[in-house]
């Protein structure tokens, strides 16, 4: 604690002491401190050190009795020991993607703060080894580094500059700028440097927290972070017609390209993330239809017929996903169970909540093929890897990139149009803002507030400035 309460007394000299016989008293917010001397003279210069720092207005802590700065200085810890005791706090209530960009952009921040002496420093990647495959990871701890990373992690120890260097705002825009580089010496991206700026920040905002440093110098530096493009571009959105192709490509590739195909249309056709398609379990599915041939009603197009009738010929209606969790793939080294993927809720939302979203009969039929071809996994995932894992990312996005190929022209290959997988789920927003569906619904079916609908997703799909040319020219006469 700090106090501008503070009052000194004279020195006093004690017969009874004959090694320290000079005593200086002084109190703070009441509570008395003391301290001896060897001589008068040193004596005199400690007291005038209390009584300098009072009148310039300083406080003092009230646990040494001694001037704030020099209490603090006394007390600081590296930034390698802060970072570390960060991480441990964070760790439980971080997702694991969460973990696993925090560390990486800690171990950015740690090795800017670290000495500028180059005697004894080991190379670079292995000092960013050792933080981000150790040092920051609160699960390895128990785990003994190898001779390596040992000497490595017992550098940085030596090396680690105070966090109270950072009340110097030459240190905080060192550290800023440095996060602008890349490993390669190459600029970074705009949302790398904002993503590792925030994180950053909130770091030293625990050291606030913790009374190392009276407030966080971030504020007071006159730095601004690259923009960040918020709209998604619209070279990147593939109007109905060219995702059509790109799913009648990945049917004619063969059947194991053919396995994604309805993942690939939950994307597009519902506006789902990947990761949330590929947590989709068949009691989660609401897949209605007609048969032509006996006009049945049915509510479940996969179950077996009741009747003579084998309804072999269906009519699709409008079904439902119900959308309940996401198992992302993070890395067994930042999950709690060691596995690669973590099980967790809907981004943004409660653990428990879900969202329903219904779909038009083009994905019902595309989830009933699927279902009727491939079946399900044993715990009802309607898509997984070759040997019943979870879908990876490698291999969906494997096949993509060969969609494309074959049913875009080479231009088109070459341009960013749907590039990635998830550019599907831009067409989605996309295609539904221009058929005029309101703002409020879309935002509600892609699972995110109108806001960042209306910031990122309102854009045209490809070849839809036709129909507002023609609109404007007709104003124009």
């Amino acid at each position: 604690m700090k106090s501008f309460e503070f009052q000194v007394w004279e020195i006093t000299k004690r017969v009874d002491r004959k090694a320290k016989p000079y005593r200086v008293r002084w109190a703070v917010a009441g509570k008395r401190f003391e301290d001896t001397f060897r001589t008068k003279a040193l004596a005199n210069s400690f007291r005038s050190e209390l009584v300098k720092a009072a009148n310039d207005g300083q406080p003092f802590d009230t646990e040494s009795g001694r001037p704030w700065a020099e209490a603090r200085a006394q007390q600081a810890v590296t930034w390698y020991v802060h970072v570390r005791e960060y991480m441990k706090g964070k760790w439980p209530r971080l997702a694991a993607k969460s973990r696993r960009g925090t560390v990486e952009a800690l171990t950015h921040v740690t090795l800017l703060m670290t000495s500028g002496s180059r005697r004894g420093r080991p190379a670079d990647a292995v000092l960013r080894e050792a933080l981000y495959v150790y040092a920051l990871n609160p699960r390895r701890w128990s785990e003994e580094p190898s001779e390596t990373h040992a000497a490595a992690l017992a550098w940085l120890e030596r090396a680690s500059l105070p966090v109270t260097d950072l009340d110097t705002l030459a240190a905080v825009r060192r550290v800023l700028d440095g996060l602008c580089t890349r490993i390669d010496g190459k600029p970074a991206a705009a949302s790398t440097i904002r993503r590792k700026r925030a994180i950053f920040y909130n770091a030293v905002g625990y050291a606030v927290e913790l009374g190392r440093l009276d407030g966080n110098p971030i504020d007071r530096l006159q730095w601004t972070a690259p923009e960040v493009a918020s709209g998604v571009d619209r070279r990147v959105v593939a109007n109905p017609a060219q995702v059509t192709a790109l799913l009648d490509a990945l049917q004619s590739l063969g059947k194991r390209a053919d396995r994604v195909t309805a993942f690939f249309g939950c994307l597009y056709y519902a506006g789902t993330r990947p990761s949330e398609a590929a947590d989709l379990r068949r009691p989660d599915c609401v897949l209605p239809g007609s048969c032509v041939s006996c006009e049945t009603e049915l509510s479940d197009v996969t179950a077996t017929p009741a009747g003579t009738c084998q309804h072999e010929k269906i009519k699709y209606g409008w079904g439902r996903i119900t959308l309940a969790e996401t198992a992302p793939r993070s890395g067994t080294a930042w999950t709690d169970d060691g596995q690669a993927h973590e099980r967790r809720g809907l981004k943004h939302r409660a653990r428990k909540d879900t969202r329903p979203v219904p779909i038009p009969p083009q994905l019902v039929a595309l989830l009933h093929k699927h279902i009727k071809d491939y079946d399900t996994a044993p715990d009802g995932r309607l898509f997984r890897g070759l040997h019943g894992g979870p879908l990876s990312e490698s291999v969906y996005d494997r096949w993509w990139k060969l969609a494309r190929k074959q049913a875009f022209t080479p231009p088109q290959v070459a341009s960013p149009l749907a590039r990635r997988p998830y550019d599907l789920r831009h067409a989605a927003a996309s295609l539904w803002l221009n058929a005029d569906v309101p703002a409020t619904e879309v935002a509600r079916r892609l699972g995110h507030s109108v806001a960042v609908l209306l910031r990122v997703y309102a854009n045209c799909i490809d070849g839809g400035d036709a129909g507002m040319n023609d609109r404007i020219g007709g104003a124009l006469g």
